[in-house]
């Protein structure tokens, strides 16, 4: 385990509209707001042919091979991240969602873009006083967050 402690600053209410792509919307707030690192929680509804990663083809090989699932009709979503920059300072988004239509749910990281379907409400905690970075392990090709 690795770990650091960081203080809560701003809370932002924000309200991401119909088309908007989930992560460049926020990660541009981000910036705009010179946030650096953050909390989030999110709940909305995503469009038809949004992406999400939903794990690697394999377990445990190297290298890692990403699976994407492509929403094929709109669904509900309630998700939960992280916001910390990465080694040049760009304010890089991970969050994982639920997203369930009927009787199913499909639960995936948003990286590959998850398209808002007329409203997706997101709750920014910001975090002050910490040292994350997300920093790019090459054996993964995942930017790590090291606190």
């Amino acid at each position: 385990m690795k770990y650091s402690q960081a203080q809560q600053g701003r809370t932002f209410i924000i309200r991401l509209e119909d088309g908007d792509i989930v992560h460049e919307e926020i990660e541009r707030f981000a910036r705009k707001q010179s946030i650096t690192a953050a909390a989030l929680i999110i709940l909305g509804g995503a469009d038809t042919g949004s992406s999400l990663v939903v794990g690697p083809e394999r377990g445990r090989s190297k290298p890692i091979s990403p699976m994407e699932h492509i929403l094929d009709d709109v669904h509900e979503v309630a998700g939960t991240g992280t916001l910390f920059p990465d080694g040049e300072g760009n304010p890089i988004l991970h969050i994982h969602m639920a997203c369930g239509r009927k009787t199913m749910t499909i639960t995936g990281c948003i990286r590959n873009g998850v398209k808002v379907w007329h409203v997706m409400e997101v709750i920014l905690f910001e975090l002050v006083d910490t040292t994350g970075i997300r920093v790019l392990e090459p054996e993964t090709g995942f930017k790590l967050l090291n606190p």
